[in-house]
């Protein structure tokens, strides 16, 4: 009786921490103030986006669920010496934004509420008509507990904040092509005043916010110039 209490108690144990550990941000990040962005040196090599091999995935969680989709890339650049990153921007279509784990009047209900091309919502996320495009703009590169970060400014519905972003790269094609990979981060979606269903800005929402972490990862492939 006694073992099968102790092997309970370790199931049930095994299952609030698979919970814990699925629904803890992660590298969340933190928005600090805009910074000036880095300057490559004149014998920098220019790599530009390859927009249509390069992609942008996120995830946004509320108590029902969660839902997950893609942002394309517009265009950008890096510059780099020798084989290290020096400078660079990603410029984002928030036009573009889709979500894939729907379909039919769910996917277009969710994608008009995301823009605020539906009438009432214009502002509720991320307000596409007035904000088209989302940026970020490096503004260092630094090496740090065994990792690569880019340091930048995210600049959302005319708001800049500077945040830190673990990456990896890697030159590829004899040196013609820079593959710039990141890990999952999280932001908090409000700092760029995305408000909407947020239990830290409004009282009384029970259990019928959204949460403030947005997840988000991305590959950029770039072809020297």
């Amino acid at each position: 009786m006694k073992k099968v209490f102790l092997n309970a108690m370790l199931v049930a144990f095994i299952g609030i921490t698979s919970v814990s550990c699925k629904n803890e941000p992660k590298n969340e990040t933190k928005a600090n103030d805009a910074e000036a962005a880095a300057v490559a040196t004149e014998e920098a090599q220019v790599f530009m986006i390859d927009a249509n091999n390069s992609k942008i995935e996120w995830k946004g969680a509320k108590p029902a669920g969660e839902h997950h989709g893609t942002v394309m890339v517009k265009d950008g650049k890096f510059s780099t010496m020798g084989e290290e990153l020096e400078s660079g921007n990603i410029t984002l279509d928030m036009t573009s934004i889709t979500v894939n784990d729907l379909e039919g009047d769910d996917k277009a209900s969710l994608e008009a509420h995301l823009k605020g091309t539906a009438e009432g919502k214009e502002d509720h996320f991320f307000n596409v008509a007035e904000h088209p495009e989302a940026k970020f703009e490096i503004t260092k590169v630094v090496e740090k507990e065994g990792k690569i970060w880019l340091s930048g400014n995210l600049t959302m519905k005319g708001t800049s904040k500077n945040v830190d972003i673990p990456v990896s790269y890697s030159m590829e094609d004899d040196g013609n092509k820079l593959v710039l990979k990141s890990e999952p981060f999280t932001i908090d979606r409000t700092q760029w005043k995305v408000n909407y269903g947020s239990k830290s800005v409004f009282d009384d929402l029970k259990d019928k916010y959204v949460n403030d972490e947005i997840e988000i990862t991305f590959m950029v492939e770039a072809k020297k110039s």
